[in-house]
């Protein structure tokens, strides 16, 4: 078992040492942050929730149970894709970047628990 930190930022928080291998895994990319500023390893767009679930869901924190529900569901599929995240990573912090203002209800939390899971 790696004991590897897995942590969430917001892409519009600046790039810190501490990020190590950076991964935006939102399905669109964040208005206002310019790709050369980002500071990225990887656009993990299809670890995003599916464009259905997103819209569903659309930042409903009283929906936040249901959505984690359902994207945890969608992530089974792409358990292939989060172990080659994992390996990629290697022993680095692993930052999932996202651009919701909703630090604690977002699918990246939902996605760093289930990382961890496999981790």
């Amino acid at each position: 078992m790696t004991t590897r930190r897995i942590q969430c930022r917001r892409i519009y928080d600046d790039p810190s040492p501490d990020d190590g291998f950076r991964v935006l895994v939102d399905r669109l990319w964040p208005r206002g942050v310019r790709k050369e500023d980002a500071q990225l390893d990887q656009w993990a767009k299809d670890l995003a929730p599916s464009t259905e679930l997103r819209k569903w869901f659309h930042h409903d924190s009283s929906q936040f149970d249901a959505f984690a529900e359902q994207y945890r569901e969608e992530l089974q599929e792409l358990t292939p894709a989060l172990k080659a995240l994992l390996d990629e990573a290697g022993t680095r912090t692993l930052t999932l970047l996202y651009a919701a203002r909703n630090t604690e209800h977002n699918h990246a939390n939902v996605l760093r628990d289930v990382l961890h899971a496999l981790d």
